[in-house]
């Protein structure tokens, strides 16, 4: 292994720069050159490359979003996206790639392994903290600690004011951030992808947490829960809160941006870190993730197959502090 590339793709997530550093620095101390790859896959098909040095790593690790900028490619789903950028590979005298994102970049990275017999490890770097084989993805940290100081400024004005806020945070398919999230505020509701919660059950709570003499309400919406996300539930739920002033924020995007927590740069400098060595070592289409704090592989269909599930026991205890 002499030479090796490196890709961020799919969303971005705050600590995909340590990361990129961790792989940079990790690679020269073993002697392998580390080439970046610009627009993700996108870059790969159009041999959009860039050639890192150490000093490359300099003042990038308490960078927000990713250097190497990402892109979600639709060639690359084809054979012959595939195709070109396998060509571009060896022309440029890769002999492996670390791809640091999320499912998306993982299933693309598994089956481009399989198609050319390109060594790929994955590192899992995703808000949604959603990937098998990791306790924690890159970016779940610094998204949780954003959308919760932003939650505890909207429950200063909902106190001042009496109002019902319904508060959406990201999380399409997954309720991770929306349960840590909710907990850390005290929310008095949480709704997630995984409840199964209807209007009728979320109505019937909200009417017996208000009667507790609750003057005012933090609700947490996944943007992925059944109910269709905050708009839609606020223009349902308007009629029978219609004595509160309620209010609808939408976080959106926010969670993406931002420095990365030292939590979230030390995670990603280890993953990084580890990725080099596990590529140097003969590994391939596996992701690199911390199970119980020490280091696993995890074949990247598993990581993408096996949905990590969220902690109901984190489900049960917002329940009774609410």
């Amino acid at each position: 292994m002499k030479k090796i590339a490196v890709l961020t793709s799919g969303g971005d997530a705050p600590g995909m720069n340590a990361a990129v550093r961790a792989v940079i620095r990790t690679a020269t101390s073993l002697d392998v050159d580390v080439v970046g790859v610009s627009y993700g896959y996108q870059g790969l098909i159009e041999g959009d490359f860039v050639d890192f040095t150490t000093s490359s790593a300099s003042n990038i690790i308490q960078r927000g979003g990713t250097i190497l900028k990402s892109a979600r490619s639709e060639e690359f789903r084809t054979k012959e996206g595939r195709e070109k950028a396998y060509h571009h590979m060896q022309k440029k005298g890769l002999d492996g790639l670390i791809a640091i994102g999320g499912d998306g970049t993982f299933t693309g990275a598994s089956i481009f392994a399989t198609e050319f017999g390109v060594p790929v490890v994955g590192v899992p770097a995703t808000i949604d903290n959603d990937l098998a084989g990791t306790d924690d993805t890159i970016g779940y940290d610094s998204a949780l600690n954003t959308a919760m100081q932003a939650i505890d400024k909207i429950r200063d004005t909902a106190d001042a004011h009496d109002r019902l806020f319904l508060v959406e945070v990201m999380g399409r398919d997954a309720g991770f951030i929306a349960l840590e999230t909710g907990i850390s505020i005290g929310a008095e509701l949480i709704l997630l992808p995984e409840s199964l919660l209807d209007v009728d059950d979320i109505r019937a709570s909200l009417k017996g947490i208000l009667r507790e003499q609750k003057r005012s309400s933090l609700v947490i919406v996944a943007e992925g829960d059944e109910t269709g996300g905050a708009l839609k539930l606020a223009e349902k739920l308007k009629d029978d809160f219609n004595q509160y002033e309620m209010r609808v924020t939408i976080l959106g995007h926010i969670q993406r941006g931002g420095s990365p927590t030292a939590r979230d740069r030390v995670l990603a400098s280890r993953l990084g870190s580890e990725a080099v060595k596990a590529i140097v070592d003969g590994h391939t289409s596996v992701m690199v993730g911390i199970v119980n704090k020490r280091t696993q592989l995890t074949p990247l269909k598993s990581a993408v197959a096996k949905k990590k599930d969220i902690n109901y026991e984190l489900v049960e205890l917002a329940i009774i502090l609410r």
